[in-house]
């Protein structure tokens, strides 16, 4: 039998409808593999995220600058740590999320010349210090193999969906700490490829920033989740934050859709069949009258709108 390791509650229910509903304008806009440009700028977003969370201190002018093969000049153990990640994010297809021995290569990468034995399970014991306190107390290493087996028995076998999981997964790899260093950076990473395979938009979105924003936040609810022994608050948390990345890469996609696009967008946001031009423009208030115009002429060429009424009384349906 699969453990159950949190609680279903509305909070969950409702940012899970959220996402899905960001997800439906992600596909609708084709917006699963964002221009170029926005891919990189986002990758260089997550890494300097993920990495000034674990205390590095490069900027991202200087991640983006290592990535175009640049000289940086920084603290030799900070550009070694945003090189392993360049190459892990890079080649992110080439792990499985679902496999045990996949998980443990990518933890050889990332950490390369960093720790003893990357890729390797710790076998000693370890805990998380805060200021002078310990703030968490790993379960032993001779038990950390079994937990994670059983964990990945629950991303394998279990019945909630990959969202889900993916929340779970980082919360429970951070409670078992399985390896002696590495672990803040593989729970965000490997969130990351489980939601690529529920919407490959997932490689490109920087959900790690988010996180960094309210890293004080991030460490609270571990610690309240590890009190009540459920990962319900930090699936709440998590949530949140892809929720969040997703609306804000919508809105900035948002002013380069094309005048279908830019339609579909609008369409699934109303709650009304009838709307007026001064409708659309308030959902696109950096487009210009005519463009409105245009777009909306398109929407009753192409069969998406029908149209009643002339000049200013004019007003359109969906169809």
């Amino acid at each position: 039998m699969v453990q159950k390791y949190y609680e279903g509650t509305p909070q969950i229910i409702n940012l899970s409808t959220e996402i899905g509903r960001l997800l439906g304008i992600v596909d609708a806009t084709h917006l699963r593999k964002p221009q170029t440009e926005l891919r990189k700028r986002n990758k260089v977003k997550t890494i300097r995220a993920s990495l000034a969370i674990e205390g590095n201190t490069l900027s991202e002018a200087q991640i983006t600058a290592i990535m175009d093969n640049k000289r940086v000049i920084g603290p030799a153990k900070d550009i070694k740590e945003v090189e392993n990640a360049i190459q892990v994010y890079d080649n992110l297809s080439t792990f499985d999320p679902f496999s045990k021995k996949s998980y443990l290569e990518a933890h050889g990468q990332l950490m390369s010349g960093l720790v003893d034995m990357p890729g390797q399970f710790r076998t000693g014991s370890v805990g998380v210090i805060q200021g002078d306190r310990i703030a968490h107390l790993a379960p032993p290493g001779w038990n950390v193999d079994n937990l994670m087996t059983n964990l990945f028995e629950y991303l394998n076998e279990g019945e909630d969906n990959l969202i889900i999981k993916s929340c779970v997964f980082h919360y429970e790899m951070e409670f078992i700490h399985p390896f002696m260093d590495g672990n803040g950076r593989m729970g965000r990473l490997w969130q990351t490829l489980i939601l690529m395979k529920v919407n490959p938009v997932f490689e490109y979105l920087p959900i790690e920033q988010e996180i960094k924003k309210s890293q004080e936040e991030y460490y609270n609810v571990l610690g309240q989740c590890d009190k009540e022994g459920l990962a319900t608050k930090f699936v709440e948390y998590v949530l949140g934050k892809i929720k969040l990345s997703l609306a804000e890469l919508v809105d900035v996609q948002r002013e380069h859709f094309t005048d279908i696009e830019r339609l579909n967008y609008f369409l699934d946001q109303i709650d009304t069949s009838d709307f007026t031009r001064k409708d659309y423009l308030r959902m696109f208030p950096k487009i210009s009258t005519a463009t409105a115009t245009r777009d909306l002429r398109k929407g009753v060429e192409v069969g998406i709108l029908s149209r009643k009424g002339s000049d200013r009384r004019t007003t359109y349906q969906k169809k």
